[in-house]
């Protein structure tokens, strides 16, 4: 009796694959472009949805870049440059104002120099004019942070996706099956996984970066808002 229940467990342990060698015969990347080491071939829901991640990311990376050296051109600029534009407008040196103005490139900048122009005529309209160059620069700062915050939420159900799409596969490939195989189920859901994966990863980078730029943005604003109110200020100062 002893004897046959130890051959069976030999019998069971010698029937189950080694799971090691099959993973060492994957490379990362073939486990990424969902590559099936029972079949030999790769998965097209795998290479569809792994290649919209790709895609995902490298856009991805791309807006973050851009959008970076726009918010960090716009944080940029004279430390005194509200000081000297006092002085300026104080002694009535207008031109010199715009050509300093002119000079530095930033939002601040092109919001002061639009109310230098409109000197002259009633408050209102200076106020007016300052704050729709401030709203076309918030604008200018903005674009293309909408594509961040879509691929962030996107990504992982596109991730996702794949993940049901390759379960419906493995579920498929069972239901044919005469024989249960753990090698042939395991392989299929590691293969089916591996696009939620892919899509978390894509989609917590670009939310962190989405969330990044936009505390960024509101950095510039608020400089853009204290400088505009600053602005008004000297034009109100007595004897202006």
């Amino acid at each position: 009796m002893n004897f046959n229940l130890f051959d069976l467990i030999f019998r069971v342990q010698d029937s189950i694959p080694d799971f090691t060698e099959i993973s060492e015969q994957i490379s990362l990347w073939q486990l990424i472009w969902g590559y099936d080491s029972m079949t030999q071939h790769y998965s097209l829901t795998s290479i569809i949805v792994m290649s919209l991640l790709f895609t995902f990311s490298l856009v991805a990376i791309y807006v973050f870049i851009e959008r970076f050296l726009a918010v960090q051109r716009a944080l940029q600029g004279e430390s005194d440059f509200m000081n000297k534009i006092n002085e300026y407008v104080s002694q009535g040196k207008l031109d010199t104002a715009k050509s300093l103005c002119q000079s530095t490139e930033n939002p601040i900048a092109r919001m002061v120099e639009k109310g230098i122009n409109r000197i002259g005529k009633p408050m209102k309209d200076i106020t007016t004019s300052v704050e729709n160059v401030g709203k076309l620069e918030i604008s200018k700062l903005e674009r293309r942070l909408s594509m961040l915050a879509t691929i962030s939420g996107v990504a992982p159900m596109l991730g996702f996706l794949g993940t049901v799409l390759g379960m419906v596969k493995v579920f498929q490939e069972m239901s044919r099956e005469k024989t249960f195989e753990i090698a042939s189920l395991s392989s299929g859901i590691m293969e089916a996984m591996i696009t939620t994966v892919g899509g978390l990863i894509v989609g917590i980078v670009a939310y962190m970066a989405y969330n990044y730029l936009v505390s960024k943005v509101e950095k510039v604003i608020h400089n853009m808002e204290g400088a505009s109110l600053e602005f008004i200020d000297i034009l109100e100062a007595p004897g202006k």
